[in-house]
């Protein structure tokens, strides 16, 4: 092998030990920096390797030495630090949207960007976070597919199916195309990420209504070559404000909702709603109205009645008799 082309695998493979197997707390020696070149058959000069290593810091990789008996070698600042890629971790393993065979190779992925002692935390992280997955194995094209049709302006169409009591299925229970599996055709408009599940919130092409539909229920997808319907309609919505009015991401239409809760609850609201709450005194002492812009339907009733005696609807009166309607309905199971 002629000297430059040795030098230059010399200058890879020590920049690959340098961030694969150092840290602060694990170092690397000249010695043992010869060994490992060695070992894939390159000879080199102790006095080569130190201008090696400058040149590498040149480079911008960020190489410190520490002196001494236990010294050696290690790379300090990197990309992403091991706080970092543990949130990642944390929200790949936790997104129930991507499958448990997507979170392996993501988070193998993820690993690669520390040293292998890091990257060994990195592991028993997931270990210990064991969740539902999605069985979607082809959401990374479906979502590929949607960024696709909205960068190109077009629309798309795709099958949606629910979930059916089926005795005969495995489990009792299987999917079901709505629709009777006719394709649903939309202009795509963004993604949002809401309550562990993507959606796609798009114009309905033939109603011309703004409709959302959970990407991991979607499937036999096609980008179309009719440019997108609804710009006028989107570009009136406050993204933010609507996905913050929906509940389960429940299908309807917006109602302003007055309320009166407990003072205890506020940070659930705070959580729920934001900082832009304006409160008033409640009937009740300890108590405070707020109103909210929110879709009635079932998932909002279930979180209002989650809150027990601590929280009561005051307008309009038609959301204020479904939910005496409800708690009648549960009480008379309990009878």
């Amino acid at each position: 092998m002629a000297k430059t082309s040795n030098q230059k695998v010399r200058l890879l493979i020590m920049r690959d030990l340098l961030l694969q197997e150092t840290d602060e707390d694990h170092r690397l020696t000249i010695p043992r920096f010869l060994q490992r070149l060695e070992a894939r058959g390159i000879q080199v000069e102790r006095k080569s390797l130190y201008d090696d290593i400058e040149a590498l810091r040149e480079s911008g990789l960020d190489v410190h030495l520490v002196r001494g008996r236990s010294g050696g070698y290690f790379v300090g600042d990197r990309l992403f630090e091991l706080p970092e890629l543990k949130l990642l971790v944390d929200a790949v393993q936790s997104s129930r949207f991507i499958t448990a065979q997507k979170s392996s190779k993501l988070i193998r992925k993820l690993e690669t960007l520390t040293n292998v002692h890091q990257a060994r935390q990195l592991r028993r992280q997931v270990e210990v976070n064991g969740r539902i997955k999605n069985m979607n194995e082809s959401i990374y094209y479906l979502v590929d597919a949607i960024h696709e049709a909205i960068s190109q302006d077009k629309k798309i169409s795709f099958r949606y199916s629910s979930w059916i009591v089926d005795p005969t299925a495995p489990g009792g229970f299987t999917s079901k195309d709505k629709r009777n599996g006719e394709h649903y055709v939309v202009s795509p408009w963004a993604l949002v990420w809401m309550e562990e599940n993507y959606y796609l919130i798009a114009v309905e092409e033939t109603s011309g209504e703004i409709r959302h539909y959970r990407v991991d229920k979607m499937h036999h997808q096609r980008v179309l070559a009719q440019e997108r319907d609804g710009k006028d309609t989107f570009e009136k919505l406050d993204l933010a404000q609507y996905t913050r009015s929906l509940f389960g991401m429940f299908s309807g239409s917006v109602v302003d909702v007055e309320l009166a809760m407990s003072n205890e609850l506020i940070g659930v609201l705070v959580d729920r709603f934001g900082r832009e709450l304006v409160l008033h005194p409640g009937p009740r002492e300890d108590w405070f109205t707020v109103r909210l812009p929110v879709v009635p339907g079932e998932t909002f009733y279930g979180w209002l009645m989650s809150f027990g005696a601590k929280a009561e609807v005051l307008a309009p009166q038609e959301v204020r008799d479904q939910v005496a309607q409800r708690a009648q309905a549960i009480s008379g199971l309990y009878r």
